[in-house]
């Protein structure tokens, strides 16, 4: 079976669409060095991959509305399978949390919410209570400002894996 290997120029390619979203063909050749055609094929490849998931935008809700952010760590009283699967299907169905990540340690979770008010953000938290998820208990940590957002330097983060990372060529079987 053929593989793909991550080269430079894939990781380029990456990093300019995660700096700034869909880019023209010859807008995304220019920055990878590379012709458009070539540039194309390669950046249909890492989307078959399954390199790239979406394209998301920047919003600046402070512009939109005045809005509560709180960070809120939550542990469950029990730790088997069927307790985390029905704490994660409750978040997921939640739009105030906008990230919940599982961890290993003192807490099960980390969550950043994101209310239009404090009320608001309370009536989240009843309802993660009412709905009986096995939660032993929560912190909150109410975010006055933000001092860093965005997203990992890919090329850093490429430097740092083997060489040998592959993946396989959605056309090949």
């Amino acid at each position: 079976m053929k593989r793909l290997g991550l080269d430079a120029t894939d990781i380029r390619i990456l990093g300019a669409l995660q700096q700034h979203g869909p880019l023209s063909k010859s807008k995304l050749a220019e920055i990878a060095n590379i012709s458009a055609t070539p540039c194309w094929a390669r950046l249909d490849r890492l989307k078959a991959a399954g390199f790239i998931r979406g394209y998301h935008a920047d919003i600046a809700l402070e512009r939109i509305a005045d809005v509560t952010q709180v960070m809120v760590t939550v542990s469950l009283t029990h730790h088997r399978k069927a307790d985390f699967d029905r704490f994660e299907d409750w978040v997921r169905r939640q739009d105030e949390i906008t990230e919940c990540v599982s961890t290993g340690g003192g807490m099960d979770y980390v969550m950043k919410t994101i209310c239009p008010t404090l009320s608001a953000f309370q009536d989240l938290m009843q309802g993660m209570l009412n709905a009986e998820l096995g939660v032993d208990r929560y912190m909150t940590y109410i975010a006055t400002r933000v001092v860093k957002a965005g997203q990992p330097n890919i090329a850093k983060l490429a430097g740092s894996v083997p060489r040998d990372r592959t993946v396989r060529d959605p056309s090949e079987k």
